[in-house]
């Protein structure tokens, strides 16, 4: 069973940065790609970014480009979410998740979850 651990949410203000963490526990981290979605109040959960299993292929949503970078160190079993010029339109509680496949779009049936972290942007 794997499991994964968010932490890194907080208060921002806008334009700021927060740098999302994401533990996953198991020996087999290096062979699942890990994915970054949110889910605003009131509102659909949304793909935002994803890494291939040993980081050389990511994915973004158009509206995190250039702003968000999504990174894996598989020494540490962890993945992050750095995310820079915050908007308040980026509030939301903030998943990973693991999947065995890499797919170059986002996809929303992956094989585990974490509970998330939320993050506040303030105007």
């Amino acid at each position: 069973q794997v499991q994964l651990v968010e932490s890194g949410g907080g208060l921002v203000q806008a334009g700021g940065s927060l740098r999302l963490s994401c533990a996953v526990s198991g020996r087999t981290f290096g062979s699942y790609a890990m994915g970054w979605f949110r889910q605003a109040p009131g509102k659909e959960r949304e793909f935002v970014a994803s890494v291939s299993w040993g980081g050389y292929s990511t994915y973004y949503v158009d509206s995190v480009k250039g702003r968000f970078t999504i990174s894996r160190d598989n020494a540490k079993n962890t993945v992050y979410l750095q995310m820079n010029s915050l908007k308040p339109e980026d509030t939301a509680v903030y998943y990973c998740a693991a999947d065995r496949v890499w797919r170059t779009g986002p996809y929303y049936g992956m094989d585990y979850w974490g509970k998330g972290t939320l993050v506040t942007v303030s105007s």
